[in-house]
């Protein structure tokens, strides 16, 4: 009889991996990690700039700041540099497109890192920015995340139909 897991994305409870063997053990090779795929991490890190740039210019565009290429760099630096942050302390590169880690962790870890090096670099943080910063990139982070994840278990779905 083969134990139960959750998985922690979707908090879905199914049968354990193919090798459990009894209750309470579990054949080693068949829990080995799956080899890394250096094209989803490299695409899920492209998602992520490319979400947090566009973050940054509706923020200038709403604001009536503008493109200009200085100006964006400003605001856009502190938020890069907390994302970079977020995909090294949670070691991103493992499992890039999970939801609740790395992605939640980075989403949190990118929101604070990019305040502080706002505040350290003598950039506005308000109350109302904070908040809308942390309710955009969470949809942004995380959201892109939630939907790979219906993708993925949509094909799966119709491939084993």
């Amino acid at each position: 009889m083969a134990e139960r897991s959750v998985d922690p994305d979707t908090a879905e409870t199914g049968m354990a991996k193919a090798g459990a063997t009894e209750v309470g053990t579990v054949d080693r090779a068949a829990d080995a990690p799956s080899p890394i795929d250096p094209g989803a991490i490299v695409g899920a890190a492209i998602v992520d700039i490319l979400l947090v740039v566009l973050f940054v210019v509706i923020g200038r565009g709403n604001h009536n700041e503008g493109f200009s290429p200085l100006g964006t760099l400003q605001t856009l630096w502190p938020f890069l540099a907390g994302l970079a942050l977020g995909w090294v302390v949670t070691f991103a590169w493992r499992h890039p497109r999970h939801i609740s880690w790395p992605g939640i962790p980075i989403w949190l870890v990118t929101i604070a890192a990019g305040m502080l090096l706002r505040m350290a670099s003598g950039q506005g943080v308000q109350l109302s920015f904070v908040i809308v910063a942390s309710v955009a990139l969470g949809i942004f982070l995380v959201g892109w995340r939630v939907v790979a994840r219906l993708v993925q278990k949509a094909s799966r779905r119709r491939a084993g139909r």
